[in-house]
């Protein structure tokens, strides 16, 4: 092309300089690789996979077959403001991507200026160009620039770059969101179950209380008929009012435990209470933890911490750009006039178009410091996702031994009840025949009393190890793989889910809501 056919037509000069030229810099991404294990201690194999946030987490505690569960769930999911804050962060991250996606497009602006001005006769240009004489000039000016056209072309890929790190970070968002929500259910679950639990230790205790305030009666009995001494009495007493502490420091735990659902729920504590109801001692629905695979598409911390990582790649190509000349092409076209009258006459029209390149030649290495800044907040991105990999393999293999284990401890502490018990009675019989002191019957009581407790301490345990093994295992899973531990049969879920708060399209896949840069 000629040098007068470039100043004619500078725009198609640029616009072939974009089809010649156009390329993203910077690296592609590749996700990285995550440690593997040949076989998972507790149950399974493990294989490779790639995060699926994708997949619904589901209604999984309708598993535990508890109407009331259920309803605190729903409620939790509509009002909760930890929720809404989360909500608000995608709308945030999704506004952010759009607003990264405008740079594709050229911005068309509107200007218009008008002032009256004086030149000064004292001016030192205009003396001189008047022969040393001048004289004050007033005059009009009058601007409309209804179109104003500027374009940065996207020649090396910043801009794709930008927009692809900014997509990614959305996503991370949704992820980050379902996150939320998974943990919110999974803190419902677990803080009612304990407080189920603190239920079923008080209504113990309640039993206790009654039992030891019928021993205080029969021991009064014995030290009025002088069969029993002072002393009976006395520490018959002393039992009954360390339960009867004891009691209402489990009321507390209740109360505490009611709270915190209040604020779970988005409710003050005072306007919530819910109804005495002891936690079943029937063992826990079991829980299939399936393969590696499964884990890493369910858990949506991994599918965040993998975005991030995605996005950092992006802003090294960003990063990189810089190093090469950055293409405008500008355009606008108007009107100017001294008066104001002849503004918008055939004549007063103006134009320009044409490109402008900016190109760094010295920055004192700024753009090589930042390259070096973005490929180090990478590394750690990726040091980042591998460790909330291992922190997923973790919280699973900690659920699963920990259910083994209570299990066992489970079975031993209810044989060791049911001793005590036997022990309680044999003893009870043995003092109203004289055999044993009344001290024999707080050692045994207390034995008996302690066995219990733990007894339904630990089925509480199981039940909130049973609600973390769910949520170390991202919330979702084939109905086909959920029995019940007694029968064996399906649990199917829910035919419709409550209402939930999500951000627009939440659910869905997030490359489906977000737009996605391509090369």
């Amino acid at each position: 092309m000629s040098k007068r056919a470039f100043i004619r037509y500078p725009f198609l000069f640029a616009l072939g300089l974009i089809f010649l030229t156009g390329c993203t810099v910077g690296p592609d991404y590749q996700q990285p690789s995550v440690p593997e294990t040949v076989d998972f201690k507790e149950a399974g194999n493990w294989k490779k996979a790639e995060p699926r946030d994708e997949i619904s987490k589901g209604n999984w505690y309708a598993i535990f077959h508890d109407k009331k569960l259920d309803e605190l769930e729903a409620e939790a999911q509509v009002s909760s403001q930890t929720l809404r804050a989360a909500i608000a962060r995608v709308s945030e991250a999704r506004a952010s991507a759009r607003e990264a996606e405008s740079d594709f497009f050229p911005s068309l602006d509107f200007s218009g200026t008008g002032s009256r001005q004086r030149t000064s006769p004292n001016n030192g240009q205009v003396v001189a160009q008047s022969g040393g004489k001048s004289s004050p000039y007033t005059f009009n000016s009058a601007t409309v620039v209804p179109f104003d056209l500027s374009y940065e072309v996207d020649l090396w890929g910043q801009v794709r770059r930008a927009f692809e790190g900014a997509g990614d970070l959305a996503q991370a968002s949704l992820a980050d969101y379902e996150n939320v929500l998974l943990s919110l259910r999974a803190d419902v679950a677990a803080n009612y179950f304990a407080l189920r639990t603190a239920d079923a230790q008080i209504d113990v205790q309640r039993r206790t209380i009654q039992s030891y305030k019928e021993n205080l009666d029969l021991t009064n009995s014995r030290f009025k008929g002088g069969i029993s001494t002072q002393l009976d009495v006395e520490q018959a007493t002393a039992t009954l009012a360390s339960a009867q502490a004891q009691l209402a420091s489990l009321d507390q735990s209740r109360a505490q435990l009611e709270h915190a659902l209040a604020v779970l729920l988005g409710r003050p504590p005072a306007s919530f209470s819910l109804p005495f109801h002891p936690l079943d001692l029937d063992p826990p629905p079991a829980i299939p933890p399936g393969l590696p695979s499964d884990l890493l598409e369910r858990r949506p911390d991994v599918a965040a911490a993998e975005r991030r990582v995605a996005a950092q790649n992006a802003q090294i190509g960003v990063a990189i750009a810089a190093y090469f000349p950055v293409v405008h092409l500008t355009g606008q076209t108007g009107f100017d006039s001294g008066d104001l009258g002849l503004l918008f006459n055939w004549q007063s029209r103006i134009w320009s178009y044409g490109p402008s390149i900016q190109f760094p030649i010295f920055e004192g290495g700024k753009i090589s410091a930042n390259i070096k800044q973005q490929r180090a907040a990478y590394e750690e991105n990726v040091a980042n996702y591998r460790e909330q990999v291992l922190v997923a393999f973790q919280n699973v293999e900690d659920s699963l031994s920990s259910l083994r284990y209570l299990a066992q401890q489970s079975d031993a502490e209810n044989r060791a009840f049911e001793a005590y018990k036997n022990a309680l009675q044999l003893t009870n019989a043995r003092y109203t025949t004289g055999l044993v002191s009344y001290f024999d019957v707080i050692q045994a009581q207390g034995l008996a009393l302690n066995a219990e407790q733990l007894a339904v301490q630990i089925q509480g345990n199981r039940m909130g190890t049973t609600v973390q093994l769910i949520k170390a295992l991202g919330g979702g899973w084939a109905d086909s793989m959920v029995f019940t531990p007694n029968h064996g049969d399906h649990v199917a879920s829910p035919s419709k889910a409550p209402t939930v708060l999500t951000p627009d399209d939440a659910t869905a896949h997030p490359e489906g809501n977000l737009p996605v840069a391509h090369p």
